[in-house]
């Protein structure tokens, strides 16, 4: 028998099983998210959400002994096949809800991640629940450029995953452009609920005043996928690598960039054939979650709306537009902007400062053309405040600093990049609580405005968002 491992505090609830907190995997979007909503809820900013990603430690090492260091940092909190088969779906549910300040809100946000998605609900106080979560397990002897041998190791942990918590799809995600050589040292793993978990429907149930408010978020985006069994599919790549499922191909330049540059050979890459019509991407929602929220919810007498949105920038941009609204309605400006990116935003911080939140997805150059986009076709800022997450790879498909120099030159007085988010970009992480320590500097512009209503927040969406295919229902 090999040695036992010591299990330390906190990791486990009630005595059986892995606590939510060890089995979401840190840095992932939906637990940035729910962490900093809940923050804003309680009155509180994002100075402790702390996480940097693991290459923050490692800038000004040689390329090759930086990608080694960083996959054995991510080594040790990644999940072993063990620990994948103690994963317990409805306990990482309870973890979110539990968040949340236990009183009664007047509705409830639940679906698809988005940085929009965390303002709107402050905006009309209410939480944002995901419909899934990001998992990370430990791939022994793999390779970045061996997306086969990747979906035989996801096989067999989604077996494991799946026997014990038959309520959810695993999406396996293998992106050497968005994850660079932790592509090869560690699958990802998405869960995404096909029901509606037993803390949810407490949430439902018991958290929602009469007559609540429940809006459904979808990620319209779809994606070339492989239906590896039951329950567990496969996808190689991501939209958010800001690069398109051709370029996955084993005769595409730019996937011979990304896998030199994350240790690979691109002669080594051959990829399962993918022959079924596209999908959701990772992000998407299941239809049966979907439905099981609209029945649980009526058994209340909640109403369910939904927001379908055909790319991160469509939210974002309605979401922001809505902001600019609301802050004049009560009599502000609305001419300060904060371009968010990331894991870098502080919904709080944006609440105490009066400001408009525009979220970027990421670092590609597809995510920041689209601000820039909404930037020249808007009234002008005052202000513009930007905070680049650095991605932590090298990619093609990646912005300049140019380029996001460009979107705050768009500001009529102020114009600033974060310098220490720059510093290193893209391949140095900065921590998430940055965006905080930078807000924090902006004049208080309290008291904010009242709560939204939902009705209004919608109606106000369906005008901005709809001419770019946001659709409100």
């Amino acid at each position: 028998m090999g040695p036992v491992r010591k299990v330390r505090p906190g990791l486990t609830a009630e005595g059986a099983g892995l606590a939510g907190d060890r089995v979401v995997a840190a840095g992932s979007i939906a637990r940035i998210l729910v962490g900093a909503t809940a923050r804003a809820l309680r009155g509180t900013d994002c100075a402790d959400l702390g996480h940097a990603g693991p290459v923050s430690r490692f800038a000004g090492t040689p390329e090759p002994v930086r990608r080694a260091m960083t996959a054995r940092a991510v080594g040790r909190v990644a999940l072993t096949a063990g620990q994948a088969a103690a994963v317990d779906a409805d306990r990482v549910a309870r973890w979110f809800t539990d968040q949340y300040p236990p009183r009664r809100y007047p509705g409830v946000l639940v679906g698809s991640p988005h940085g929009a998605a965390a303002h709107l609900a402050v905006a009309l106080g209410m939480p944002w629940l995901p419909a899934g979560f990001e998992m990370i397990a430990h791939w022994p002897q793999g390779a970045v450029d061996r997306p086969r041998a990747a979906l035989d190791h996801g096989a067999g942990l989604a077996g494991r995953l799946l026997a014990a918590n038959p309520d959810l799809h695993l999406r396996q995600v293998h992106c050497p452009a968005s994850r660079g050589a932790l592509a090869g040292a560690t699958v990802v793993l998405t869960a995404r609920w096909r029901r509606l978990p037993a803390a949810y429907r407490r949430f439902l149930a018991e958290r929602l005043a009469p007559g609540a408010s429940v809006l459904v978020l979808r990620d319209g985006r779809t994606w070339p996928v492989l239906d590896a069994a039951d329950g567990h599919s496969f996808q190689l790549g991501c939209p958010g690598s800001g690069l398109n499922p051709v370029d996955f191909h084993p005769d595409s330049h730019a996937l011979r960039q990304v896998l030199r540059s994350a240790g690979g050979n691109g002669a080594h890459w051959e990829p399962p054939e993918i022959s079924a019509p596209p999908a959701y991407a990772e992000h998407g929602v299941e239809t049966g979650f979907e439905l099981d929220v609209r029945d649980f919810a009526c058994r209340y007498a909640h109403r369910v709306r939904r927001l379908l949105f055909p790319a991160p920038e469509v939210l974002s941009a309605a979401v922001a537009d809505l902001y600019r609204h609301w802050l004049r309605v009560a009599g502000k400006t609305g001419d300060r902007l904060v371009v968010e990116c990331g894991r870098l935003l502080d919904p709080w911080q944006v609440l105490r400062a009066g400001l408009v939140p525009y979220w970027c997805e990421n670092a590609t150059r597809r995510s920041v053309e689209q601000a820039e986009w909404w930037l020249a076709g808007s009234d002008p800022f005052s202000s513009v405040d930007v905070l680049p997450e650095s991605p932590g790879v090298r990619s093609p498909a990646l912005a300049g600093l140019p380029q996001w120099l460009a979107v705050a030159g768009f500001g009529r007085r102020r114009r600033a990049l974060d310098r220490t988010s720059a510093r290193g970009y893209p391949v140095t992480s900065v921590p998430t609580r940055r965006a905080t320590e930078v807000l924090r500097a902006q004049p208080c512009d309290l008291p904010a405005p009242p709560p939204l209503e939902m009705a209004d927040a919608l109606a106000l969406l369906r005008e901005t968002g709809s001419r770019d295919g946001l659709l409100v229902g």
